[in-house]
């Protein structure tokens, strides 16, 4: 099978690396088109992933509304000559306009429906992970997290290694903080931390622990001191070890929880209308914290280091979740090799996902 893979998100390069590996061993050839967004192109260099990269949609709504049709001409007059079977990616726009261009049938996973209107038309199959509230006639359910395609146990070994680096000790309580640059298109009117809000953040994460911030977006002077000091792809070694993530990020929230590490989110995604994922993280599972405001962002980083063994009991909720969940590269695999006979299976028998298993 020919199967084009787009990526739109650097977290969409863990989504699909294993799964990639996989395929290719089984002898299907894999053509990658990827958006160059910020950490995109380092991390298909840095998993050896050679890919076709289409240039960035911009900053601005107008500038990625101008660019739309520019990067599905370009994806198209590439992936033209591969010949594709088949085209996956994680709630991409441009690969669904481009396949149904071609005549070929596309595959979205998806998470937080933003862009489902927009490409829900043109695919044949929407898979939505935990916490995706749409449904239809081209949406089956899966019941995991894309982040356990690359976080779970049998795939990823925190590596104690990366302590040295920051010179932090054995034991010793740290809190990871993560700030966004709120440029995608589905956070127009969206935003997390501001300036003050992120100062007076450090200022109290500093009262209990050392800190360190990974950030999109440059950080206010007094801030520049605490930037990670670990390659981006040894994110995910640091934060496994983390007492804390506090996070205006979608994504890295999901990690730390998957991860075992508590996670307070804070951003204006949070409330009644919030994504499923995380409603589901945090009422189901108490792994998370979802905030609307700073001050209640404040008052559940002083509840978790109030807590004695966090991490233990942390550990002890994460095991819950792996537990619940399938495992997501596998349902890949299957879904993938066996379409559109899989689509039919799962809609009939949905349970069928939990015996889908990867020999990573």
């Amino acid at each position: 099978m020919r199967i084009v893979i787009d990526i739109n998100h650097p977290a969409h390069v863990h989504v699909f690396k294993h799964f990639i590996r996989i395929m290719q061993d089984k002898g299907h050839e894999i053509c990658i088109t990827a958006s160059e967004k910020d950490l995109t192109k380092y991390l298909l260099a840095k998993y050896n992933l050679d890919a076709c990269l289409l240039g960035s949609y911009g900053g601005s709504l107008v500038k990625k509304i101008i660019n739309v049709p520019l990067l599905d001409i370009r994806m198209l007059s590439f992936v033209r000559r591969f010949k594709p079977d088949l085209f996956l990616s994680m709630g991409s726009v441009r690969a669904a306009h481009v396949a149904r261009m071609l005549g070929k049938p596309c595959i979205n996973f998806d998470d937080d429906e933003y862009s489902y209107p927009f490409y829900h038309f043109f695919v044949n199959a929407v898979c939505g992970f935990s916490g995706f509230k749409i449904t239809g006639k081209k949406v089956i359910k899966i019941n995991g997290f894309k982040e356990i395609a690359y976080l779970h146990p049998r795939v990823f070994r925190p590596d104690p290694a990366i302590l040295t680096a920051p010179g932090i000790s054995p034991g010793e309580e740290f809190s990871v903080v993560r700030f966004v640059s709120w440029e995608a298109y589905h956070d127009v009117g969206r935003k997390g931390f501001d300036t003050r809000a992120k100062i007076d953040l450090v200022r109290e994460l500093e009262s209990h622990s050392r800190v360190f911030i990974s950030s999109e977006k440059p950080l206010p002077k007094e801030l520049q001191k605490y930037l990670l000091p670990v390659p981006p792809e040894r994110i995910h070694d640091l934060l496994s070890y983390a007492t804390v993530l506090v996070s205006d990020s979608q994504t890295m929230t999901t990690e730390a929880a998957v991860l075992g590490t508590p996670a307070v989110r804070s951003n204006s995604f949070v409330g009644e209308n919030d994504m499923g994922n995380f409603i589901e993280l945090e009422q189901q599972y108490n792994l998370i914290f979802n905030c609307a405001s700073q001050e209640a962002a404040l008052k559940s980083v002083r509840s978790i280091f109030d807590t004695p063994r966090i991490k233990e009991e942390w550990a002890k909720k994460r095991e819950k979740l792996l537990a619940d969940k399938i495992d997501v590269t596998g349902f890949m695999v299957w879904f993938v090799e066996n379409y559109p006979a899989s689509f039919t299976e799962m809609k009939q028998h949905p349970e069928i996902q939990y015996s889908c298993t990867s020999a990573v």
